[in-house]
């Protein structure tokens, strides 16, 4: 690529990081034959309790916009480490114009749906450890509204992800595609976790700070819709799924790569090998066919990599009720069917983490590879899912369909609300494309139930009757 088709590159850190960080990549960069000027290097507030990350990105669009050497509305690229996928996503999805000017983005252990040390970060030990350390009306803040979208969970990324990769948006399609309007996506993330005292925060399946599962955006969504209509309900109402899937012919491939010895910091510290590589190349693509051909370059320098490597996934699970209220007390098991018809519970471990702001939201790490131990000939039998919901109160209670829990006596609901049902999950969703395991992915499920006043009688209810 000439110099006349190149474009700027900015670089945007992570949380409690700075732009010092990525001086590593900008020195590669450099002796790849960029011009200092070329590359831009980012820096923004993150330990402020204040800030929030879409603030980030409004202050990195008038940091843009201020740039000498980024010319206003001419296009860039971008090169992001951890949190900076989240400001570029948020930057990315606020106004139509700025979709344009991003044509290729590059996350180096991104953070794409926050990460299991967020709310271990705040309080006490997340200031003494990440806090700001500087002087003045900010010491020893540690940023509670930048942790708090990346929380696992959280409703930041729920809803900035139903946005940008699931298409909920004025526009109705994702804004990552293959159209002029689109950057390429190009995802890695290492594999190894921390070493010495900074190894007591690690987890399996992680970098030592993000999921490998939590870094790709090739994500789907399914909905398990239970919620009956208030005019209609008719017990022999058919359960309803409907699914949008995101790996799909209109959009992009955007799985994440796995880099051998490299954790959340050497990543960013260590700009060779496979990792400077792939970057190189991807800064390159130009078109489809150039894509296409990093992906396969991709999937050949990390096979070994990612064949070894444990298979883990990532759910994100909200419960709402009929208007879309949360549901804040809920708890799911998952249950196989014998050909005789008998379920037994699929016993496997299950990292679950409730998004404190909304327990409705919780975001569940499955090892898939162990998983599979359970069905070691690959076939996956039929499953169900077993929900049951809360309310706290005699007074409402939540139901759905195929339940007949809410009868005018009451019987089979607890007095304080409890109900449960079992529901049968299909092999596939909708078109068929959506399966309910896919490694190295997190999976949004949208659970929706009917929450209505308990009967008190034959024509009365707990709530709200005529005298």
């Amino acid at each position: 690529m000439t110099m006349a088709e190149r474009n700027p590159v900015v670089l945007i850190h992570g949380y409690s990081d700075q732009a010092a960080s990525f001086k590593p990549w900008k020195q590669a960069l450099i002796r790849e034959g960029y011009k200092e000027e070329e590359v831009h290097v980012c820096e923004y507030k993150s330990l402020t309790n204040e800030v929030t990350i879409k603030d980030v990105a409004e202050g990195f669009d008038r940091a843009l916009r201020t740039r000498h050497g980024i010319h206003p509305d001419k296009p860039f690229d971008a090169i992001v480490h951890s949190t900076g996928m989240l400001v570029l996503r948020s930057w990315l999805s606020t106004y139509p114009g700025r979709r344009g000017r991003l044509k290729r983005l590059i996350a180096l252990a991104p953070a794409t749906f926050g990460s299991p040390l967020a709310h271990k970060g705040r309080g006490f030990l997340g200031a003494m450890f990440k806090g700001n350390r500087i002087p003045g009306p900010d010491f020893m803040e540690a940023g509670d509204l930048i942790l708090d979208g990346l929380e696992l969970g959280s409703r930041f990324t729920w809803d900035l992800t139903h946005i940008d990769v699931l298409g909920q948006n004025p526009d109705r399609k994702p804004y990552f595609g293959k159209g002029p309007d689109s950057p390429w996506v190009f995802i890695l993330c290492g594999t190894e976790s921390y070493g010495g005292l900074r190894g007591l925060v690690n987890e399996p399946g992680t970098d030592g700070t993000v999921r490998w599962a939590g870094c790709a955006l090739n994500t789907q969504k399914i909905t398990i819709d239970l919620a009956r209509d208030g005019a209609a309900r008719r017990p022999d109402d058919a359960k309803r799924f409907d699914s949008s899937e995101i790996v799909a012919d209109s959009t992009l491939p955007m799985p994440v790569w796995l880099i051998a010895g490299r954790d959340h910091t050497t990543i960013l510290s260590t700009p060779e090998g496979a990792a400077l590589n792939l970057v190189l190349s991807a800064l390159r693509v130009k078109d489809e066919d150039g894509f296409t051909g990093w992906q396969q370059e991709a999937e050949a320098a990390t096979k070994d990599t990612m064949g070894s490597a444990p298979q883990w996934q990532q759910f994100v699970v909200r419960a709402v009720d009929e208007r879309r209220d949360p549901i804040s007390d809920w708890y799911m098991e998952l249950f196989e069917t014998a050909p005789d018809g008998t379920s037994t519970r699929v016993d496997f471990d299950l990292n679950v983490h409730a998004y404190r702001a909304d327990p409705s939201l919780r975001c569940f790490h499955v090892n898939l590879t162990d998983l599979g131990g359970l069905w070691p000939d690959g076939n996956i039998p039929p499953l169900k899912v077993r929900v049951i919901a809360s309310s706290g109160s005699d007074l409402v209670g939540y139901h759905g369909l195929g339940s007949e829990r809410i009868t005018p006596d009451g019987v089979k609901m607890t007095r304080d609300g409890v109900w449960d049902a079992e529901v049968s999950l299909p092999e596939t969703f909708g078109d068929a494309r959506a399966r309910l395991f896919w490694p190295f992915t997190t999976t949004f499920l949208e659970l929706r139930l009917n929450r209505d006043p308990m009967p008190f009688g034959e024509d009365k209810n707990r709530v709200c009757y005529f005298v």
